[in-house]
């Protein structure tokens, strides 16, 4: 492995570990502010339960994702420091604003964590939102900052300078936007199956049904309502990919030729060194429509875009329709579930339901992780979207492999570590709170 596959490689791996938790931590405060206020209003212990179990497991992913986000910013720096040279003093507000906010939500966490019977019933409620509220500032604020990798702004760039800075147009650039829809709702998709999936296993085996029934309907209503709105943001953001970044989109349908009224492909494999998609299901017309609004208008293919500017197809492609399935797949079992609280009530209580939320535990983060695949590989061989390369941003310092075989081993052991604390925490809950 050479050092630019090795910091590539790297950059990867720490994202995608990391992404997982922020997704929690954007997300989980939500559920657990719901359930708190239901006590508050109700009454009923089972509520108050069901708030402090939440509470742990926010506290263990607030610690995990600190970590892992601390070492992502170091890694900018240590990996692309020519990146960091010149995009650090353009794009560095979100950054530091993102870092307010993590600082907001500690405090806010630490107040919730140990206010109980100590503050007021509503501020000590409201601290729990705010750590909610920073947690969501927090991820948008990063997103914003890799939007502004996808659409360079707030800066012009002569003979190799970059001139006339503003971070405020830089952070509001415009691709933040969309990218910033399609990261909250997903996030919301992603930890509301994962959480109403551990629940409706827990109510399968037959423990504490109670506590995991009022669970498992706060994280399910989120998580669904959010998988049946994700297709609208994903609407959003594959017309804006379409005008700023043609060669993403070629890439993400394997679209290999320019043409009006061009087919959406389903599946399939893509054949480079031949210009074709072997086994797809094509919809003429469709890409056309989803991308510009209209059947017939023409879509730019990758025989339009110079080969040295090519993205990876295959694996972009791959992954975005990894992505589409997952999200599909949770779209139809939202609606399933939404005709069950509507009309259906008997399905509640069914198993087949049940154990459809226990199979989508882990697709939304799933998604995500194809999802960011598709925002960084189909990027490529850009970091700064038509400004900088990313061979032209890496460290020339030698030996990264063995720093990202380090930092895997480190990664494996966090992993291992965290899925055993919520094992305990996810067995704890069936006794203790029984107890009360």
């Amino acid at each position: 492995m050479d050092d630019f596959i090795a910091a590539r490689s790297q950059m990867a791996l720490s994202l995608g570990f990391h992404i997982i938790f922020s997704c929690i931590g954007m997300v989980m405060p939500f559920f657990m502010a719901v359930s708190h206020y239901y006590w508050l209003k109700t009454d009923q212990i089972v509520y108050k339960n069901v708030t402090k179990a939440w509470s742990k497991g926010v506290a263990i992913f607030f610690a995990t994702g600190a970590v892992s986000g601390t070492v992502l910013s170091f890694e900018l720096g240590l990996l692309w420091p020519e990146f960091m040279k010149h995009a650090g003093p353009i794009f560095g507000m979100p950054f530091s604003l993102e870092g307010t906010a993590f600082f907001i939500e500690a405090i806010a966490l630490g107040f919730f964590l140990y206010g109980w019977d100590r503050f007021n019933k509503w501020f000590h409620w409201f601290t729990g939102v705010i750590v909610g509220v920073s947690g969501l500032a927090s991820g948008i604020l990063v997103v914003a900052a890799n939007a502004w990798m996808n659409s360079p702004a707030g800066f012009d760039f002569v003979n190799g300078q970059y001139l006339n800075i503003d971070p405020i147009a830089a952070m509001f650039n415009k691709a933040w936007f969309s990218q910033a829809l399609h990261m909250t709702i997903a996030a919301f998709v992603a930890t509301g199956f994962a959480v109403a999936g551990v629940h409706a296993l827990m109510i399968m085996r037959g423990q504490n049904v109670l506590f995991h029934t009022k669970s498992f309907k706060i994280a399910a209503i989120f998580g669904c309502a959010a998988a049946i709105l994700q297709p609208l943001s994903g609407d959003i953001s594959a017309k804006d990919v379409a005008v700023r970044q043609p060669a993403k989109l070629a890439a993400m349908e394997a679209h290999f030729h320019t043409e009006k009224s061009a087919s959406l492909i389903l599946g399939g494999i893509p054949d480079e060194a031949n210009k074709e998609v072997k086994y797809a299901i094509k919809l003429p017309g469709f890409l056309s429509f989803l991308a510009h609004g209209d059947f017939e208008t023409e879509v730019t293919g990758l025989d339009k875009i110079p080969a040295e500017n090519h993205p990876p197809v295959a694996i972009t492609h791959y992954a975005f329709q990894i992505m589409v399935g997952m999200g599909m797949a949770m779209m139809g079992i939202s609606l399933v579930y939404f005709l069950a609280l509507w009309k259906k009530r008997d399905w509640l209580t069914s198993k087949w339901l049940l154990k459809l939320f226990v199979f989508a535990t882990p697709l939304g983060f799933i998604a995500v992780e194809a999802g960011w695949t598709v925002t960084e590989v189909g990027r490529q061989p850009w970091i700064i979207y038509n400004v900088m390369r990313t061979a032209d941003a890496v460290t020339p310092m030698p030996g990264i492999a063995y720093s990202f075989y380090l930092f895997t081993g480190v990664y494996i052991s966090l992993a291992i570590f965290v899925v055993f604390m919520l094992y305990r925490q996810i067995k704890m809950v069936g006794t203790l709170y029984d107890k009360e």
